[in-house]
């Protein structure tokens, strides 16, 4: 027998319920099937339980808030019926590798720009996704598609809907060996059908997550198919900084693939790619008239 329909109501139940408690015998009654028979059909259909799967919505919707509003984090717990705040950051530093707070931080200028970064751990050693809708991407080792050695990574989307959701595979590490420096990341890039843009970035963030620099490449995007091409970002590395998170992003649909991450300090002759540079403050207002 084909439960499909029951499948999709439900999640369509579970959808329009996430902030309210949610019960296996709500879900037993909007099925019409005891509870017993239907998690055995549920678990089939979506390959994970039904308190599972509340659980990550709950926490996918948590992180959009986190993202796009300024609530307080322990008001999004209760919201999505987490019994305390330290029970919800526990569920969200096991989902998105992150705590709240930080991910708030990390993620929300890279939302800003348009662009941008466990979830679930992955079997690529030192990697781990993020992003506005994680579970929504698919993140793994092309043993088929690369640029040298026997194998590159990749970043696909798989249930994306629209532009606004992106993922990031990405890095974070100590700053200490890069104090005082200037350093550029390179790697090889190619893509498949990218609807909206995929890119490269790299930011530098102080002991309290504050950022120092940032670069997206939102200034130069890469769209639609390419070949493998060299792309390379250049911040400096200020004396108060703490973390060096990088990766690659993609938004919206399509696949990105990358290999050959390295870094190199660099001398000043190299330019800097800091985003930041391009919002520096003006000696006086300019364009009053908007005819410029």
């Amino acid at each position: 027998m084909d439960y499909e329909w029951v499948v999709k109501k439900v999640i369509a139940y579970i959808e329009e319920h996430l902030h309210e408690p949610i019960t296996m015998d709500d879900i037993a009654e909007e099925a019409g099937f005891s509870k017993f028979h239907f998690h055995r059909i549920f678990q089939s259909s979506v390959k994970m339980s039904m308190t599972e799967y509340i659980r990550q919505r709950r926490l996918a919707n948590a992180s959009a808030v986190l993202l796009y509003s300024d609530e307080r984090i322990i008001d999004i717990a209760f919201y999505y019926q987490f019994d305390s705040q330290e029970a919800f950051t526990r569920a969200f530093k096991k989902m998105y590798q992150l705590p709240p707070g930080q991910y708030r931080k990390l993620m929300r200028d890279m939302v800003k720009n348009k662009e941008e970064s466990s979830m679930e751990e992955n079997q690529l050693k030192g990697w781990f996704i993020s992003g506005s809708d994680p579970f929504s991407y698919e993140m793994g080792v092309d043993h088929k598609v690369f640029h040298q050695g026997r194998a590159s990574g990749y970043l696909k989307s798989k249930t994306v809907l629209d532009d606004a959701q992106f993922a990031t595979m990405m890095q974070q590490f100590k700053a200490d060996r890069y104090i005082g420096k200037r350093i550029r990341l390179s790697c090889f890039i190619k893509t498949e059908n990218v609807k909206s843009f995929a890119s490269m970035w790299m930011r530098v963030d102080d002991h309290t997550s504050d950022m120092l620099q940032f670069d997206n490449m939102s200034n130069r995007p890469i769209t639609g198919s390419t070949n493998w091409s060299r792309y390379s970002i250049v911040l400096d590395v200020p004396e108060n900084s703490a973390v060096i998170a990088f990766g690659i992003i993609l938004s919206g649909q399509g696949q990105v693939w990358a290999d050959q991450f390295s870094f190199q300090e660099v001398d000043e002759s190299v330019a800097s790619t800091n985003l930041e540079i391009q919002g520096q403050m003006q000696d006086e207002p300019v364009n009053l008239s908007f005819e410029e």
